[in-house]
């Protein structure tokens, strides 16, 4: 059995800075926030190499007295608060004394620091929590504090950080925030020597937000506003034509702090649920205040979450307040479900005739299909695609291109060098064509068997497996667009772009740059059709900040052209009998014809046995 043992300074500061400095984001979010605390109205951040080389963060806050110098970088010395009860009532992004300890264990520290008190600053040097020197020097009114060689001493950690383009974003992500809610103090950062943000300090959060996420963000914003006895909220949403793939475009700062919270995100989210697009996430900055009594801030050691006292009244108080501004901006564009079967006089007409007013949220509510257990079909391979009778086409359809037809719709399905001809073998037996249903089920029959094709589904595969063949062999077919598109993206997104523009090539964009921030499509892949290719960029955008640093560029690949296939035809579209023939002879060919990219199946299979069933002919 083991002994009980005290660790060792060295071990308990490195695993204390495990849980404060997890990457580089960690000591750039710990330090501006010790700079924020200082007063400072101006903040200079310079990174190289996603933060992992170099990190120095300059301010002209009050600095750090002369004879505090080293005791700072003690663990739990902090100046923020004094006792025990004072945890309850902070106001200071820190409290508890372990961020500059931490970050000094595991990395070369240099620090200067003056006060308005004194002419000369002191500067310390600490590698790997050892102090090496400190002496005094010359240096302005402030702290210039500068970390390298993160993780030095800590190889294993070195493992675990993601890649340069990811750890720079996740840093411009954090100075973002923290620009928004501290939109009083100008901050300029740079990456590489590359100047990627600026603020202007003048308290103005729209020109942060125009600044930080663009033109057309800070265009479409709602504002909301609410006041109680105990708190008090106020922000703006997006509307839904800002409105994203993913959550990373939603900040939550509560009394100034940047924080993550599934409550407030559920409220904000259920109260736009009758204002967004399906399967889109809003955009929004929320800015709560409320009493540090109730509220506690000392749940997780990077005080990226909290605990409220109660969650009830803070989920209603936030729900209420943002549906409040979304209705009353869009009061005059739509009616809403409280106002459902109110029966409405017409001027004065005799018959008293009404109107029943309709409900938004009926407008945008799909329907749903009825609830029918199918079986998954399990096909033959060894079948002949060449045998004229597989379809029975004989009837002639003049009016073969319609304008949501197959062939628009993929924009790919006439180019012959695509075809699958030479890779594949056909998979499905030879359907006899029987009829489209609801213009949406393609009803084929072989055998005694009833097939039931999903024109959607089917043609996301077809796409799919075309777009990703093409662009595996680099040889994806591009549209020159007939207005070149000119996006402003936010910074995020912008570094996203620049460290992945030979991955938009290989896609089929055409990009250039168009000032800072700034990008103009000129072309756009072939096989997207009609699609929207600034949406679609920013949705590529918003997958590949999720891919990760283990995806390989096969994943990549697959995940990308699994986004194209939006393009195909949709359910209610319309298909002529020649159309519905190319989709099942390019379906037929697909490596799996049995399932969307998506895991949904385009095929099912009935059989006449089961049929006979169902009408009770047999037992």
């Amino acid at each position: 059995m083991n002994r009980i043992s005290i660790l060792s300074e060295e071990t308990s500061n490195k695993i204390a800075a495990g849980e404060v400095v997890e990457r580089p984001f960690s000591v750039v979010k710990e330090l501006i926030e010790n700079s924020i605390d200082a007063g400072t109205k101006n903040i200079s951040i310079d990174i190289s190499e996603g933060g992992q080389k170099h990190i120095q963060i300059v301010d002209d806050g009050h600095g750090i007295h002369p004879d505090d110098i080293s005791t700072a970088f003690l663990p739990h010395a902090t100046s923020k608060i004094q006792v025990i009860d004072d945890i309850f009532k902070i106001s200071t992004f820190g409290f508890r004394g372990e961020a500059l300890a931490s970050i000094a264990s595991v990395a070369k520290v240099r620090l200067r620091s003056r006060t308005k008190e004194h002419d000369i600053g002191r500067e310390i040097e600490i590698t790997g929590g050892i102090v090496e020197s400190i002496k005094d020097v010359g240096c302005n009114i402030g702290t210039s504090i500068e970390v390298r060689d993160l993780f030095f001493n800590v190889p294993a950690r070195l493992k675990f950080l993601k890649s340069t383009s990811k750890e720079t974003s996740s840093i411009t992500d954090i100075v973002s925030r923290l620009a928004l809610c501290n939109n009083d103090i100008s901050f300029k950062f740079t990456s590489n020597d590359k100047k990627v943000l600026q603020t202007y300090g003048n308290g103005n959060l729209i020109d942060a937000i125009r600044i930080i996420y663009g033109k057309n963000v800070a265009d479409n914003l709602i504002y909301f506003e609410s006041h109680s006895d105990i708190a008090s909220i106020f922000g703006y949403v997006g509307n839904q034509d800002i409105s994203r793939g993913s959550r990373n475009h939603q900040s939550i700062f509560v009394n100034k702090r940047y924080i993550k919270s599934k409550l407030i995100t559920a409220a904000v989210e259920n109260a736009m649920k009758s204002f967004l697009t399906i399967n889109k996430f809003p955009f929004f900055i929320l800015f709560l205040d409320i009493y540090p009594e109730l509220i506690d801030v000392n749940v997780h050691p990077t005080k990226a979450e909290i605990k409220f006292n109660d969650e009830r009244f803070i989920f209603k108080f936030v729900f209420d307040a943002v549906h409040k501004g979304m209705r009353e901006t869009l009061k005059d564009t739509f009616m809403f479900e409280d106002e459902v079967n109110v029966k409405t006089p017409i001027g004065n007409n005799e018959k008293n005739e009404v109107v029943e007013t309709i409900s938004f949220h009926d407008i945008i509510q799909p329907s749903t299909a009825d609830d029918v257990k199918m079986e998954t079909v399990s096909l033959p391979i060894d079948i002949s695609r060449n045998n004229e009778n597989s379809y029975d086409l004989s009837q002639k359809d003049n009016n073969i291109y319609h304008q949501n037809s197959y062939n628009q719709a993929s924009g790919a399905s006439t180019i012959k060098e695509n075809s699958y001809s030479e890779k594949s073998s056909a998979k499905l037996p030879n359907l006899k064509y029987l009829g489209i249903f609801n213009n949406t089920y393609i009803l084929c029959e072989h055998n005694a068997e009833l097939y039931v094709i999903d024109q959607h589904a089917a043609h996301e595969r077809v796409l799919f497996e075309k777009y990703r063949e093409e662009i595996r062999k680099g040889k994806v077919i591009s549209q020159i667009a007939l207005t070149p598109i000119v996006m402003e993206l936010s910074l995020e997104d912008f570094i996203i772009y620049s460290e992945n523009q030979e991955l938009f090539e290989r896609t089929g964009f055409d990009i250039e740059l168009f000032g800072d921030n700034t990008i103009q499509i000129r072309q756009v892949p072939y096989i997207l059709g009609k699609l929207d290719g600034k949406n679609f960029l920013l949705q590529l955008l918003d997958g590949i900040r999720n891919f990760g640093k283990s995806s390989t560029v096969e994943v990549k690949y697959d995940n990308i052209a699994r986004m194209a296939c939006r393009s195909a035809v949709k359910a209610q579209d319309k298909l002529s009998l020649e159309e519905v023939k190319k989709l099942l002879e390019d379906l037929n060919l697909c490596e799996n014809p049995f399932n969307c990219p998506h895991g949904r199946p385009t095929i099912i299979k009935i059989s006449l046995n089961e049929l006979e069933k169902r009408f009770k002919r047999i037992q």
